[in-house]
């Protein structure tokens, strides 16, 4: 099996100050025939709460959600773990691709994007010819 940073390097792994996985968007990441598969969980939040981007080959994937506390100070709270505000991001380096080749699905809580693999660039073989 290959080191998991080889490909879908996540940058910000070992950084987050709420230790790692923390409050990150967990994902499995798998390969088909001609494209890697990213699955990765967002319980709680819509299709209109996710934002996705592409830049010098790098996705990152973010979410938020904005709970309504209007009726907040009518409410005696004994616990509140929820925050008013909820925040996630994660980015990968996928590659030169292009986003109109990722396509991605919301289901069931679970986001399913599908990048192309890079083509290996086929360098020609050049003969050297040895003058007299």
């Amino acid at each position: 099996m290959l080191p998991s940073r080889i490909f879908f390097d996540n940058f910000f792994d070992d950084i987050e100050p709420w230790g790692k996985m923390g409050k990150m968007l967990k994902c499995d990441i798998y390969e088909e025939e001609n494209h890697y598969i990213l699955e990765m969980d967002v319980p709680g939040f819509k299709k209109e709460d996710i934002h996705m981007e592409l830049e010098n080959g790098y996705l990152k994937i973010s979410a938020e959600r904005i709970i309504d506390t209007k009726d907040k100070d009518e409410k005696k709270y004994l616990r509140q773990e929820r925050q008013s505000t909820t925040r996630c991001e994660r980015q990968f380096y996928v590659g030169e691709v292009s986003e109109d080749e990722i396509k991605a699905q919301f289901k069931n809580d679970i986001l399913k994007i599908s990048i192309p693999k890079e083509m290996q660039k086929q360098e020609s073989k050049k003969v050297i010819m040895i003058e007299d």
